[in-house]
């Protein structure tokens, strides 16, 4: 069976996992052209008002510049910006204390890439979900499946906030991550 071929992203959607999950095989790409406001440096999450889009800022790209080459900028207090909304939006899910030091040491130290920064947190989404995938970069430039053609996951689940907004289909991974704990895995492969 052929890889799926993704674009990179931050702490991806749900039916970004999904897609990786049953494919068992995944080319990140990493030579298509960075293209602004989309998961490759923003995440969406549930906050008490309602989703909330987490964007790493980058250095100021040209439109013809290869994802792999988009370095993360240090402008501003993003990295503690964005543990602070995670601490809120999940401090009181379930699994959230069981995760946090996981990722928290990803958001104090600084990475060059967004693509490796990208990479970081997937490889602990992957660990703590015991999902078995095969991840590798490509080598050479073939399209990705777009984000917007990926089945959005919208089975509901127990969110943190969901008396108040309804169930947010396809959050971030970390929605699912941090209310379903070690039952994110049969979420994601289950069928329908």
């Amino acid at each position: 069976m052929d890889a799926l071929r993704l674009s990179t992203a931050y702490l991806a959607p749900v039916s970004w996992y999904a897609a990786a999950a049953r494919a068992g095989r995944v080319v990140v790409e990493q030579h298509e052209h960075y293209v602004k406001q989309t998961c490759r440096n923003r995440c969406r999450i549930a906050m008490p008002d309602g989703a909330v889009d987490l964007v790493v800022p980058v250095e100021a790209a040209s439109s013809h510049a290869a994802i792999a080459d988009i370095r993360i900028s240090e402008h501003g207090n993003w990295r503690h910006h964005h543990w602070s909304a995670l601490r809120t939006a999940y401090g009181k899910s379930p699994f959230f204390e069981y995760y946090a030091d996981d990722f928290e040491p990803l958001y104090a130290r600084r990475q060059t890439f967004l693509v490796d920064f990208n990479e970081a947190l997937q490889q602990i989404v992957c660990r703590l979900m015991d999902l078995d995938v095969a991840f590798v970069r490509s080598e050479s430039y073939a399209p990705p499946v777009a984000f917007e053609d990926l089945p959005a996951m919208q089975k509901p689940y127990y969110q943190v906030f969901s008396q108040r907004n309804g169930f947010l289909p396809d959050l971030s991974i970390v929605d699912l991550l941090f209310n379903l704990g070690p039952e994110s895995l049969l979420y994601l492969t289950r069928e329908g």
